[in-house]
């Protein structure tokens, strides 16, 4: 029994390492793909892009969502406003929202996985070293963490990547993103939405 399950355990994890690869590689196609056809020059194009996707749009925004997590092709604010535009807001919200939620999810287990080569590699060197200085915090990482994932415009991207490389628990880090994720997205679907109005970022 104990092997079998062993045996279950090495085939999820082959798995997942395949997936996760899968994704990263699409992802930087996809984002070559985009950059050079102009849908990320800014707000507009893209979203143009997405209402020419018709019933895929979707599933499309919501791998962007994930995958400019990983791969910084516009900024997440962007993206969100976008959703609730083209969307509407409760829909564009929970799109974003389990889009940044996979790619958060991701980013920090390529990083646990990888290491850090992986993850200078993901972010860049300059940026690494900007925000290596975190990882001295010890805990209190864990709430300076919480916390930027809470605030709109915070690197909560690249700290997923940052948290992969502490010794933070998996159920640390799920609740945190689970968590502080729909705050920030429900701030830009509101402002869509006329509710309320946000500094001049957007």
């Amino acid at each position: 029994m104990e092997a079998v399950k062993a045996n279950e355990k090495n085939y999820f994890l082959i798995i997942s390492k395949y997936v996760s690869i899968g994704i990263i590689v699409f992802g930087m196609l996809f984002a070559l793909w985009g950059y050079h056809f102009g849908i990320f020059k800014n707000q507009e194009a893209f979203r143009n892009f997405i209402h020419t996707t018709g019933i895929w749009a979707p599933l499309i925004f919501i791998f962007i969502q994930l995958i400019q997590v990983i791969i910084p092709i516009l900024p997440g604010f962007v993206t969100c406003i976008v959703g609730a535009i083209v969307f509407g807001p409760v829909l564009g919200f929970f799109y974003s929202y389990l889009g940044m939620c996979i790619g958060s999810i991701l980013a920090f287990f390529i990083a646990r996985k990888y290491g850090t080569a992986c993850v200078k590699k993901m972010i860049g060197d300059n940026t690494y070293e900007k925000y290596i200085g975190w990882l001295e915090k010890g805990e209190k990482f864990t709430i300076l963490f919480a916390l930027a994932i809470f605030l709109p415009a915070a690197p909560d991207d690249i700290l997923c990547f940052i948290a992969g490389l502490t010794k933070m628990k998996t159920q640390t880090f799920l609740a945190i993103i689970l968590l502080g994720k729909p705050f920030v997205i429900l701030l830009y679907s509101l402002a869509v939405a006329g509710i309320i109005t946000l500094p001049s970022i957007i």
